[in-house]
């Protein structure tokens, strides 16, 4: 038997009586199969179910064997549920070294913790580079919004220095995709550009700060991690950015001065200056796995398209230090959701009715991490990934309150808000708009790994009317990606049942209806991934 089985069966047998052992209040039968999931899976004994665990594992292997019962067939690799996902932990190996050259003056180190903070490089261990630096504003070009940072300089083989952030003009889901670094990185790699620098506009953190933190991606097979466009190879202090600038045609005190305001525009120019720049990153593997089933379509031709229903199955694992209660359950977020996904496939089992289109279960791992297991899933899928028609994410649905809406983030991107609409709207609940916008969650789930595919995808959440607002606002306050977010807090089972027929609803429109999902014709995410039915 797996030794970390034996322990976790230990750890139950010996665990004092807690609200997960004493005697049930009487449930209906679905409301209690329902929480059975969340029990195990948000137990002590799963000390939070961190990507690469030993605990992950086994709950990878629960959900498994789930998908089993409820009679989807294996869609992993190797005739298995389990998709391995390499999994690489990076961080950087030493302060490093940049040094600042300019014409006519001699080398000048730049002090770290004062000046800068070195990056990780996800995809070498060694980096060196001497490159010229050019200055392009937030590094930002956005046609339709008619805007280009790089506009009138050339950074091929360069290294270009930006401020983070974008415009809060742009479109709140659109700003989110631009002021991610994943995504400068990336718009910095089209244009030549060889490296990173971010601005900020104060001092760094007391000693640097989490400099040295790990970060993860999943591995190549060389051992290294994937990496999205060029490296950023550091972080600049006003300070060290103030002798970046000290020969440019505009003095940093101006460019501060716009700085704060990502409204601003500035005119890219080059610093007349080289930085050279030496850093150490230090891997760390690890191995994980998503795990998958499959429902095969009965029709002839639409059954070759493929309806994937997701969920993250890792969350945080164990604080490294404190007292009282150390281990990040990650009840609501995400157990509620692997247990909505397992219900749902069993609801098609017993409809005895097969959809038309096939449908992918899937549980992925390492989403706490940066949306990696999803993405892997992504980028290596199971299944041709042309036939992937649509993309439905379960992600922390809170569940302490009678819902009467539901918020789909991207409804209003394809074809799938109507047809969640007409699917919810035949139980009785309405779809509401983004109560939110300013927080951009439409990028920060695992369905936006499918969107980057180029597949119509959303993210469903209990909506906030009624008594929702405040239910919600309660558990961003007090539980999430906190220790208490456990099996202590208030969570309607029933509710839990509605979530499900909901979902189930959803499922089966888009998997029995006749044309597949399709992104709105001109939608800036259907565009820039070349999704079907966005030209």
């Amino acid at each position: 038997m797996h030794k970390a089985l034996l322990a976790v069966l230990a750890t139950l047998a010996l665990a004092p009586a807690t609200h997960a052992q004493t005697a049930p209040a009487a449930l209906p039968d679905d409301q209690a199969q329902m929480k059975a999931h969340v029990l195990f899976l948000a137990s002590d004994a799963m000390r939070g179910r961190e990507a690469a665990s030993p605990e992950y594992a086994i709950a990878a292997e629960y959900v498994a064997a789930q998908f089993f019962a409820a009679g989807l067939v294996p869609a992993g690799q190797d005739g298995g549920y389990l998709q391995k996902v390499p999994l690489v932990a990076y961080r950087a190996a030493d302060h490093g070294d940049v040094v600042l050259t300019r014409k006519g003056s001699g080398p000048q180190p730049l002090l770290f913790g004062e000046d800068f903070t070195p990056g990780a490089v996800a995809g070498a261990a060694r980096t060196t580079l001497d490159a010229p630096i050019v200055f392009v504003g937030h590094g930002i070009v956005a046609p339709r919004y008619k805007r280009d940072d790089y506009a009138g300089v050339d950074v091929r083989g360069k290294i270009v220095a930006f401020f983070a952030g974008a415009p809060a003009s742009f479109q709140s889901e659109e700003r989110a995709h631009f002021q991610s670094g994943a995504t400068k990185a990336a718009i910095a790699a089209a244009h030549g550009a060889v490296g990173t620098i971010l601005l900020t506009r104060g001092v760094l953190p007391p000693e640097g700060g989490a400099w040295d933190r790990a970060r993860t991606t999943w591995a190549k097979a060389d051992g290294t991690g994937d990496i999205a466009g060029v490296p950023q190879l550091a972080t600049l202090s006003a300070t060290g950015a103030a002798k970046l600038f000290a020969g440019a045609k505009v003095p940093w005190k101006a460019i501060l001065a716009k700085g704060t305001d990502a409204e601003a525009r500035f005119a890219a120019e080059p610093l007349g200056a080289r930085l050279a720049v030496a850093l150490r990153t230090s891997f760390e593997p690890g191995t994980s796995a998503n795990v998958a089933g499959m429902i095969q379509g009965s029709d002839p031709v639409l059954g070759k398209e493929v309806v994937v229903l997701s969920a993250h199955l890792d969350h945080l694992g164990v604080k490294a230090e404190g007292k009282g209660d150390l281990i990040y359950n990650g009840a609501e977020d995400n157990a509620v959701g692997i247990a909505a996904l397992i219900e749902e496939a069993k609801r098609f089992k017993a409809s005895r009715k097969p959809p038309r289109r096939s449908i992918l279960f899937l549980a992925v791992t390492a989403e706490e991490k940066g949306l990696v297991g999803s993405d892997y899933f992504a980028r290596h899928p199971t299944v041709p990934i042309e036939s992937i028609v649509a993309d439905v994410n379960l992600d922390m649905p809170i569940l302490s309150y009678p819902f009467e809406d539901m918020t789909v983030f991207g409804a209003d991107r394809s074809t799938l808000g109507p047809i969640v609409a007409k699917a919810v709207g035949t139980l009785g609940v309405t779809m509401s708009p983004d109560p939110d916008p300013a927080q951009g969650i439409f990028v920060r789930s695992d369905h936006y790994r499918f969107v980057q595919q180029g597949v119509p995808s959303v993210f469903l959440w209990p909506g906030q009317k009624g008594p929702g607002k405040a239910a919600t606002a309660e558990f961003f306050a007090h539980r999430y990606h906190q220790p208490s977010d456990d099996l202590s807090q208030p969570i309607d089972w029933a509710q839990g049942i509605r979530f499900v027929n909901a979902n189930y609803a959803i499922a089966r429109e888009i998997a029995d209806g006749e044309a597949r999902p399709r992104w709105n014709k001109g939608d800036f995410f259907g565009l820039l991934y070349n999704g079907y039915g966005a030209k």
